[in-house]
């Protein structure tokens, strides 16, 4: 018998298939550790990060030039930045999508869906012919893949984060809450290797001709393995227990944005100076020295694999903190201290070697103290029974609103009117974090 939950009297999503082969295959007894459910989140956003920062390098490296070949580098670095924005406006529409799916089918089949319409959008990127060979028709395709991917980004949500949250004992919250964060620093350490590989390796015709599809290669094979590992850890009966106890169930959409919708605000907003340093730590500063500077790629991407290094040590540090002090005390203050670090941005992006290497050991190290707890830092105001698809909606706007069209902005003001204007920039974000923490505490205040 099918079990269902009501949200405001509305009947909730059946909790699971009854028919499902792989929860019966997979089904043993015995309870969960959190620690468990950590592995599955890591385990699914490693696999995703890498795929992400394949697509974000390449953006810089390569698609300009196969892509946009008719525009001079730097209009051909914008439109490819345009393009690379597709997903994270595409996002939100994939989580509706797929909560629907997952409505009507099961959580299993929603994933699998998912994850194989990724694979297919990187595996088509991959043998995607170049715009001198079909014209427009290749940013046509590649627009199409990159919405593709955004989709399924936003349908690849199966509520482990929630629930590693929601089942990590109460003075290690903060703990927890940082593994799943890990990924995206080992994500970008891979695939920054990868290229950077490449790059020494070849010459720029192999390079631009057919050596920067095997990142892509990789990125689908990684996809396979991950599609696997995750359906055979929510496909089991202690998983499907704990996602059901904790009513980690899709909530009609319409009906959470009424109800929820400050929440939702107010969550994506408290993570904005951290999603907008991402990526003016990783894709922006490649851009910049690939236009302006004289350094080589694969020297740079060097640098940033150490600044992922320190990203790696700075998340692990930020669980530690944020559970002697308190999560939110610790977003706040890093938001403060990204706003002072924006002051520097200029006079250590125009500092020679020294001073880039410094913005990008320094802007990691910023970036994993205050992304290792931007993921659900306010999602405990959700109702629990919103919380499972709260969570992923303040996910896609928090990535929306913060890092979707940074690479685009920043490089764009700094080519037009200087560097000055990117540190306003970031500045924003650390403004806007501070601010939306400040009207979380105060409406707890008055609740």
């Amino acid at each position: 018998m099918q079990s269902t939950t009501t949200h405001g009297g509305a009947a909730a999503a059946p909790i699971t298939h009854p028919t499902s082969g792989a929860r019966n295959i997979n089904a043993r007894d015995g309870e969960i550790h959190p620690g468990e459910i950590a592995v599955g989140v890591v385990i699914g956003r490693a696999s995703e990060y890498f795929e992400f920062f394949v697509y974000a390098i390449a953006s810089v490296l390569v698609f300009p030039a196969v892509f946009f070949p008719w525009a001079d580098r730097l209009e051909a670095t914008l439109y490819s930045f345009i393009v690379f924005s597709f997903a994270f406006i595409a996002r939100p529409l994939g989580t509706v999508i797929f909560m629907w799916l997952q409505t009507r089918f099961s959580r299993e089949i929603k994933l699998t869906i998912a994850l194989f319409l990724m694979g297919t959008c990187t595996c088509v990127i991959a043998f995607l012919p170049t715009y001198s060979r079909i014209g427009a028709a290749a940013i046509v395709i590649l627009s199409l893949m990159r919405i593709g991917q955004g989709i399924a980004q936003g349908g690849s949500w199966d509520g482990l984060p929630s629930l590693l949250a929601l089942s990590a004992p109460e003075n290690k919250r903060g703990w927890y809450a940082m593994l799943g964060q890990l990924a995206a620093p080992v994500g970008f350490l891979i695939a920054a290797g990868l290229f950077a590989y490449l790059l020494s390796n070849l010459s720029q015709d192999d390079f631009l001709v057919w050596g920067w599809r095997f990142p892509f290669f990789c990125a689908f094979a990684i996809n396979v393995v991950a599609l696997f590992a995750r359906l055979r850890l929510v496909s089991t009966h202690e998983y499907s227990r704990l996602l059901d106890a904790h009513e980690l169930d899709p909530a009609p959409v319409g009906e959470i944005v009424k109800n929820q919708g400050s929440n939702i605000a107010i969550g994506a907003l408290a993570a904005l100076a951290s999603y907008a340093l991402f990526h003016l730590v990783t894709v922006f500063p490649l851009s910049w020295i690939q236009l302006y500077d004289t350094r080589p790629m694969d020297e740079f991407l060097h640098i940033q694999m150490w600044g992922a290094c320190v990203a790696v040590l700075a998340i692990l540090a930020s669980g530690y903190i944020a559970d002697k002090v308190g999560r939110r005390t610790t977003l706040g203050t890093l938001a403060a201290l990204i706003g002072l670090f924006s002051l520097a941005v200029p006079s250590l992006m125009d500092g020679g070697v020294t001073g880039q290497n410094t913005f990008i050991l320094v802007g990691f190290a910023l970036l994993g103290l205050s992304y290792g707890q931007a993921a659900g830092a306010v999602t405990a105001n959700f109702k629990q029974s919103y919380r499972y698809t709260g969570a992923a909606l303040t996910s896609d706007l928090a990535w929306l609103v913060g890092a979707a069209f940074a690479p685009l902005v920043a490089l764009g003001l700094s080519a037009h009117f200087g560097l000055g204007y990117v540190s306003l920039y970031l500045l924003s974000g650390a403004v806007g974090s501070l601010a939306a923490l400040s009207l979380n505490r105060a409406l707890e205040i008055r609740d």
